[in-house]
């Protein structure tokens, strides 16, 4: 096979992907070794070790204990709806971060109250080493960990107030939007930013992900004129799920 100015490994495993991504190498089916890589392409054991790993780094195939390189299920994207503010009442965390009306789940959080660091303290206007409360929760779709979020909120705003504990209180488990307004605090804008990177190791180990896949990661933060009110991290798999924006019209 003639290979063209492109790296010969890249050229190897662009083929291979084409024929597990067209399914002539279905799921589960073994990966061709390195000796029939270099075979049928006509390049080195070098050559074929990296295009192996391409696919690997790629969360294409998966290797298995004595057993080969073997084409991994490939996940049907699911969405994630958002959609900026939730219903008035009975927004759970669960349902603040996913819009869809039908959107049920469930969440395990835990909270502490822990200094700021410069980012977050950039993205909540305060003095780094301000005290803020971090609320971590894994969310469930029918048992199956879907997304992380953290949440940082300035102890300067929900401290000493029936609020400050997102979780416990009269209004425990509520939406960011609801719990501040028990404290007249009006949230009257909302930004998200969404971006890619490698998930970290205990972020793929909660998700289910394997190392080295890429999750989706959203900055949103509240603000209630023009201050940061919350600021959090959701991080959402990225081969297994697609973040939806319903945007009014105006």
């Amino acid at each position: 096979m003639t290979f063209g100015e492109q790296p010969a490994y890249l050229r190897v495993a662009g083929d291979l992907r084409k024929k597990i991504v067209d399914g002539s190498l279905p799921p589960h089916t073994r990966l061709p070794s390195q000796a029939r890589i270099r075979e049928e392409y006509g390049v080195s054991d070098t050559v074929a070790l990296e295009a192996r790993k391409v696919l690997m780094a790629e969360g294409l195939v998966e290797g298995r204990s004595g057993s080969g390189t073997y084409v991994r299920e490939r996940p049907v994207p699911r969405r994630i709806a958002r959609s900026g503010y939730r219903p008035a009442s009975g927004a759970t965390p669960f349902r603040q971060e996913q819009a869809e009306a039908d959107s049920h789940g469930t969440w395990e959080s835990s909270s502490a109250q822990v200094e700021a660091c410069g980012a977050i303290a950039e993205r909540l206007a305060i003095r780094p080493g301000d005290r803020v409360m971090c609320t971590r929760y894994v969310f469930r779709d029918a048992g199956e960990p879907i997304m992380l979020s953290t949440s940082w909120e300035p102890l300067a705003v929900t401290g000493r107030t029936p609020v400050m504990l997102p979780e416990e209180g009269p209004l425990g488990g509520m939406g960011v939007v609801e719990r501040m307004a028990a404290i007249d605090v009006v949230v009257d804008n909302v930004t998200e930013e969404v971006g890619a990177r490698p998930g970290l190791a205990e972020e793929l180990h909660a998700l289910g992900g394997v190392p080295g896949h890429v999750v989706l990661v959203v900055h949103r933060t509240y603000y209630a004129s023009g201050r940061p009110v919350e600021t959090a991290d959701v991080v959402v798999p990225a081969d297994r799920y697609r973040v939806a924006y319903h945007l009014p019209v105006k």
